[in-house]
């Protein structure tokens, strides 16, 4: 029987003939068949968390009423948020649930407890529960006591013999004998979507697009390959990517997103922990710091296509990429030729911030309401609240020093009494003082007060602070921040 290309080495839904099954799959199959009993299947994105799942129901193929959904979909997260609510009987599939808020993971964790305490299939909620590595421990902190009541699997990379598998068994159904297969689970690293993906094109450059008449040797060149399938992706995921690395607000300069997705693709990891990152590389360190709390999560906020591509999970701090194939195509991309394309500069200064605010503590609610605009508005600010916990056990004297000195673009300084009176407003002003010549110092004058080293004619913003002034916040955005972004811009 001939077959086609993409009947064998499947991109897109479940492989017929290409399927390998994980070592613990008949127990996985065992736990989806028992009434009631939760399934958690967890594992990095490409390990065939999904596929195996779809595979079990098929071979079940039983009466049970079985619903899959997608946690990335808004519409299914209205539907996972009726199943939490109302309970009804039946076997949900819940896939990416690491993607739902940390309310409705607890409400479903509590179903889940009810339903392991259930033997009866007419009536009970039964839960198969797909997400990336330790959603299965994540549960249980939740709701403690069903850690012996749920089936929690972890579903590994293909080995080299698992890949082998794949390779061999699509090459006899396509009448074709693929050497060097070692290069193939070298380049896919486990992965079996990739590996059917990157087979497809070997085939496909070889020119088989279905069963072949006699057996026939295939070469490839892997690099060349790599290409094609870099390539094939790029149309789907290059829109996300850039908007992505262009931010909220767009500006040449800010480059903290582009950063983190490329330090991300070089690690090796979908899935990783972004303070952890930050402090294993001090090349994108400030970069990192600077929008994980606040900036990283308003930016997915109000990128639709970002956000379908990326997950962050600002209170655990995990940054994720669930799609193997986008993940596969940023490990391969040339980041120099998006550089250019998102518009950025290529800047001989490396700054960990555009701003840095200097300030005295009688007008810390001033300095605050500045930071936190600015943050709205996607600019790379540091104001010292924000960053305590990026610096603890650092001496402050130290990071002032170089925060003021040279990692700031502007320092933008709230001049008044209290900052010449003030320790260390006056240990900053000593370190940003010789960068008034280089016109890198923006005074904000709150009164008439004189400073030694910033001449009284520098061009700055006059601003009464008057917290009585119901309207001190309205004024401040008006008067000082939309000057600020004008000059950043």
């Amino acid at each position: 029987m001939k077959l086609n290309l993409e009947e064998v080495f499947v991109t897109e839904g479940v492989p017929t003939f290409t399927f390998v099954k994980p070592p613990n799959f008949n127990r996985i199959l065992l736990d989806v068949r028992s009434a009631g009993k939760p399934v958690v299947l967890e594992g990095q994105s490409g390990t065939g968390k999904t596929t195996c799942i779809k595979q079990i129901l098929k071979e079940l193929a039983d009466q049970f009423p079985t619903e899959y959904l997608a946690a990335r979909e808004p519409v299914d997260v209205s539907r996972i948020e009726e199943i939490a609510r109302e309970r009804p009987a039946g076997r949900f599939v819940i896939d990416d649930f690491h993607r739902l808020s940390s309310k409705l993971q607890e409400s479903l964790a509590d179903l889940a407890k009810v339903s392991a305490e259930s033997s009866n299939p007419s009536t009970c909620t039964k839960l198969i529960i797909v997400g990336i590595n330790n959603v299965g421990s994540n549960l249980i902190q939740l709701v403690s006591d069903i850690a012996k009541r749920v089936g929690i699997y972890t579903i590994a990379p293909g080995g080299e013999k698992e890949i082998r598998d794949l390779v061999d068994r699509g090459a006899e159904k396509m009448g074709v004998k693929i050497p060097d297969v070692n290069l193939i689970f070298e380049e896919v690293r486990g992965d079996y979507w990739l590996a059917q993906q990157f087979c497809q094109s070997i085939c496909l450059k070889a020119g088989v697009m279905e069963t072949c008449d006699e057996i026939i040797d295939i070469t490839f060149d892997v690099a060349d390959v790599r290409r094609d399938v870099v390539e094939q992706l790029r149309a789907a995921h290059y829109p996300a990517v850039k908007e992505f690395c262009r931010g909220k607000r767009f500006r040449p300069n800010n480059l903290p997103y582009f950063k983190l997705l490329k330090a991300i693709a070089e690690s090796g990891s979908s899935n990783v922990e972004l303070t952890e990152l930050a402090n294993s590389d001090p090349l994108v360190r400030g970069s990192i710091n600077n929008i994980k709390d606040r900036r990283l999560p308003i930016l997915l906020e109000s990128k639709p296509l970002a956000a379908r591509c990326f997950y962050y999970n600002k209170e655990t701090k995990y940054f994720s990429i669930d799609d193997p194939a986008l993940f596969y195509f940023l490990r391969h991309l040339d980041w120099e030729a998006l550089r250019r394309d998102c518009g950025f500069r290529e800047l001989a200064e490396n700054y960990e911030y555009d701003i840095a605010l200097s300030f005295a503590g009688e007008n810390r609610d001033l300095a605050k309401h500045i930071a936190n605009q600015l943050l709205d508005l996607d600019v790379p600010v540091f104001y010292d609240e924000a960053f305590e916990s990026n610096f603890l056990g650092k001496a402050w004297t130290k990071k002032f020093r170089e925060i003021f000195a040279d990692e700031s673009r502007y320092v933008v300084v709230l001049l008044d009494k209290h900052h010449a009176e003030k320790i260390w407003p006056t240990f900053e002003r000593e370190h940003f003082t010789p960068r008034v010549a280089d016109e890198h110092v923006i005074p904000i004058y709150l009164d008439d007060t004189k400073f030694v080293g910033i001449p009284a004619d520098i061009i700055g913003v006059h601003f009464k602070f008057d917290q009585d002034d119901p309207t001190w916040r309205e004024n401040a955005d008006r008067e000082i921040v939309e000057k600020l972004i004008g000059k950043l811009t």
